[in-house]
């Protein structure tokens, strides 16, 4: 009855400088924005992906063809990064983590097409 409320998340929640450290030395991560392709549009953080959470079923093996690849997922305040998070891990993704939101990103980001 209560196995839903209790169940483990199969990712982690990494700091935004961690993912800025990461971004900057190693060229093999892969940052997933989940947000609408207009939000991507308005403004990104530089190196992302733009995959929409409702494509992220079918579109994540064309970015990911190995499940160990370090994926580190963000949209606007969390919740949608979260949300993917999970999705990805229940498809069989080792290496998933939860950058939060775009909104409290302190480095830069381009874009701006308003």
């Amino acid at each position: 009855m209560f196995n839903g409320l209790f169940k483990k998340k199969d990712y982690n929640d990494i700091d935004q400088s961690e993912v800025k450290k990461r971004l900057d030395t190693d060229k093999d991560v892969l940052l997933i924005d989940v947000r609408t392709p207009e939000e991507y549009a308005e403004v990104h953080i530089p190196k992302s992906i733009s995959l929409p959470l409702n494509q992220l079923q079918t579109g994540i093996s064309k970015i990911a063809k190995d499940k160990s690849a370090e994926l580190i997922v963000y949209c606007l305040s969390g919740r949608r990064a979260a949300s993917a998070c999970g999705q990805l891990a229940e498809m069989g993704y080792l290496n998933v983590s939860n950058m939060g939101g775009i909104q409290s990103w302190p480095y830069q980001t381009v874009g701006g097409h308003k």
